[in-house]
């Protein structure tokens, strides 16, 4: 790997941490911010409807703004925009004010929707121009940041430190991070030629990649743990307090722990994938985040529920970047692919727990989290559609006797 694209890969990295550090901030702080604004979980179910609007606006925005701009300033406007929702959820914290708040939010999923989108798809071609597995490891600093963002957040709850001037220190941290990183991500990723007009113009583009049925496999596999993902990092710490009696500083320390275990999955995510293959380490996930799901619902004891939400966190770590990863070599056009189930994704991640709140405050948080448990039992029948191309096609093929006159290969 030559010495630009080691800088890339550490530009990504550090990319990757910027968001895991903020969500992770704000997250743990929840039970402060709700206090602040005297709010029920029903009202925080409205203020972080601005995070799925936000989310939204950036998901659906971020595959034409690769394809018109690249990945460089996509990454470079949504981190900006990450690191001011830090500056905006702590001020409204200070002023008690829900719509700030809310507004804070919309900035964070605007930037986080479309930065995250144009950075996955830098991180295949980094995979792919490499020959490495990549993605887990970008992942991985993600679920790192959480780790940090949350330590930090149980010493500041501890302690009670002002809400504001935590966030404050992240939005400085992120802004020093954006400074040194944005220099070594090349520009032009992602860009594609505008079709010309004409007798015969486009008679050759491929088919849409929504028409392709295992991606739509893949794409269900990435909403069920996105959304197990998603969920943890939006309502853990309160479900542990309202959910299993925690108070709030352990509740964020439980929290903390499904963090690390994000991260251990995903920086060891290589080793099994290359040792087990993709498929079985996504039905394994599977199966693992369900198991520690069902144990934190049903279990009616806060240490095993506490335990059991390492297992939601191994779980949930690999599923998001390896879905990435068989969406990038599923076929032609590698940046529409892995642009098309990272929407999915994250339409999962940041749009699907604000919905949680809502069920939440009729039926309780631990009822509401039966949803995501059903999704995520179904993402262990769907694990086959991640299963390389080349495989896929040695399996579909027929035996064809050896003879020495061999048929020509197929186009």
């Amino acid at each position: 790997m030559d010495l630009a694209t080691r800088r890339r890969r550490l530009a990504l990295f550090l990319f990757f941490m910027v968001p895991g550090l903020s969500i992770s901030s704000w997250v743990t702080r929840t039970p402060d911010i709700r206090d602040a604004l005297d709010a029920s979980t029903a009202q925080m179910g409205l203020v972080l409807f601005g995070l799925s609007v936000g989310s939204m606006l950036g998901i659906l925005s971020s595959g034409a703004l690769v394809a018109r701009f690249g990945t460089r300033p996509v990454i470079g406007t949504g981190t900006i925009l990450v690191i001011a929702s830090m500056a905006a959820i702590g001020c409204g914290t200070l002023l008690s004010s829900a719509p700030l708040v809310t507004a804070g939010l919309f900035l964070f999923g605007a930037g986080m929707g479309s930065g995250e989108v144009a950075m996955n798809i830098d991180g295949a071609e980094v995979e792919r121009i490499t020959a490495r597995t990549v993605l887990p490891t970008l992942h991985g600093f993600f679920s790192l940041g959480t780790v940090v963002g949350a330590s930090l957040g149980i010493v500041f709850t501890a302690t009670e430190f002002p809400v504001q001037w935590h966030l404050a220190a992240i939005a400085v941290v992120s802004t020093a991070i954006l400074l040194y990183a944005h220099r070594h991500i090349p520009s032009g990723i992602g860009i594609r030629a505008r079709e010309g007009k004409g007798a015969g113009a486009g008679t050759n583009a491929p088919a849409p990649v929504w028409r392709d049925s295992r991606l739509l496999l893949i794409g269900g596999i990435i909403l069920a743990m996105a959304l197990a993902e998603g969920a943890a990092n939006d309502w853990l710490p309160l479900l542990m307090v309202d959910g299993h009696g925690l108070d709030a500083t352990m509740g964020s320390a439980v929290y903390a722990g499904f963090a690390a275990a994000m991260a251990a999955g995903r920086f060891t995510g290589g080793f099994l994938i290359d040792r087990f293959g993709r498929v079985a380490v996504v039905r394994g996930s599977a199966v693992s985040a369900a198991f520690g799901l069902t144990m934190v619902i049903f279990v009616d004891h806060a240490v095993f529920a506490g335990a059991a939400v390492l297992l939601w966190g191994l779980g949930a770590a690999l599923g998001f970047p390896l879905a990435l990863s068989a969406a990038g070599d599923s076929g032609e056009d590698s940046a529409a692919r892995v642009s098309f189930v990272a929407m999915i994704g994250y339409v999962a991640f940041l749009v699907g727990p604000p919905g949680l709140g809502f069920l939440g405050d009729h039926y309780g948080l631990r009822a509401a989290m039966t949803a995501v448990l059903a999704f995520v039992a179904v993402a262990i029948f769907l694990a086959p559609a991640v299963g390389s191309r080349k495989a896929t096609a040695r399996q579909s093929e027929p035996a064809v006797p050896a003879t020495d006159d061999a048929a020509p290969p197929r186009t």
